[in-house]
């Protein structure tokens, strides 16, 4: 971990450490995780998609030892099963390649990618196998082509093409529809299935399929801020996208960039050969937490902090985990032993209270960050 004035060649440090102490957690015992892709806090629970293995793993408590078994398992008709749709079709208790997930501690919701959907439980999962009570992207829970009727087809106010990305106020509903190049918004959390969207972000209506480079090109994570902020994870131009009020998204363009200089620009490490404070390289995910920001910087191999949310394009962070320095980008640190501080390909990061959890999917495992500030 360093400061800013660290990369500056500073002998500036930060006077409190951002984390206090760290833990790994590696899954169940005999079935560990494999590429986990998403995390999610919610009233203490810990919920883990298990994204290589298509399923979803929920702890009513965080774990307190490296490979404490989950009290539910989603997705599979028995723990230690990893088929795509359980070996199957898709099914209301099926999941294929699931990614995002959200949770109020009462409702969960899980983007199951390769199916094409969203799967709502309208209450917390209470045992194994448990099906979803609504699917959002598809007619029933047996479709899972794109669009509804498969590839080429149009995009609709009803269809996802690889929905990556999900996140709720516990009203209103985001789902980043990566395939379509796009986020929609739901004005409520459906309780049916195949609801409509009632707005996009990125296209001027739901049928568009052409994209500028002023619109979100492959939006993997949408988030919404403490006072109405929203972040658009832009993987494919190395970016996040920063809109200081959500409801203007739905009719303008972004009012600051994280990673580039402008909106034409779209090099990793802006064509460093190094990554620097205020570059991306496949970032994945965006963090709102208390007054600063979070940011995934994936294919550097390191979680970005923000002090503040950044009100100009091309900012440059003010601290980061996983490497030592700004200018280094390798996994692990540079050796090719994982280390309790090191990080290998991050995808998620969630926060509560002062807990930071992390994907590490390189790593195969969740990083549990106790935060000092």
């Amino acid at each position: 971990m360093t400061s800013k004035e660290n990369a500056s060649n500073s002998a500036t440090e930060p006077a409190v450490p951002l984390v206090r102490a760290t833990r790994i957690f590696e899954g169940p015992a005999g079935s560990p995780f494999l590429a986990p892709r998403g995390v999610f806090l919610a009233g203490g629970q810990l919920m883990v998609a298990d994204t290589a293995q298509n399923r979803v793993f929920l702890w009513r408590e965080l774990p307190d030892s490296a490979l404490q078994p989950p009290d539910v398992v989603l997705g599979q008709p028995a723990r230690a099963e990893t088929g795509r749709n359980a070996g199957g079709k898709a099914s209301a208790s099926s999941l294929f390649y699931p990614s995002g997930i959200w949770s109020d501690g009462e409702r969960l919701i899980i983007a199951d990618a390769w199916n094409h959907r969203v799967l709502i439980w309208l209450a917390m999962p209470t045992r194994d196998g448990q099906p979803a009570d609504v699917v959002v992207g598809q007619p029933d829970f047996a479709g899972n082509e794109p669009n509804v009727k498969g590839i080429g087809s149009p995009p609709s106010a009803r269809s996802l093409n690889w929905p990556y990305g999900v996140f709720s106020d516990g009203q209103q509903l985001w789902i980043a529809d990566t395939g379509n190049r796009r986020v929609l918004h739901y004005k409520e959390i459906p309780a049916d299935n195949f609801a409509a969207a009632n707005g996009v972000i990125g296209k001027p209506g739901f049928q568009e399929r052409d994209y500028s480079h002023e619109d979100p090109i492959w939006p993997y994570s949408v988030k919404i801020g403490p006072n109405g902020e929203l972040a658009i994870t832009d993987t494919q131009y190395y970016r996040v996208l920063l809109w200081r009020d959500w409801a203007t998204a739905l009719h303008q363009k972004a009012d600051v960039i994280i990673g580039q200089p402008s909106f034409g620009s779209n090099g990793q490490n802006q064509f460093g050969w190094f990554p620097q404070a205020n570059t991306l390289n496949w970032c994945y995910d965006t963090c709102f937490y208390q007054d600063g920001l979070w940011v995934a910087d994936t294919g550097n191999s390191r979680i970005l902090w923000f002090n503040t949310i950044p009100e100009q394009h091309n900012a440059a962070a003010d601290e980061v985990l996983g490497q030592d320095d700004f200018n280094t980008g390798s996994e692990n640190k540079n050796t090719i032993r994982t280390t309790e501080g090191s990080l290998y390909w991050p995808f998620q990061v969630c926060t509560e209270g002062r807990t930071m959890v992390a994907a590490d999917t390189g790593n195969h495992r969740i990083v549990i960050n106790e935060l000092n500030r």
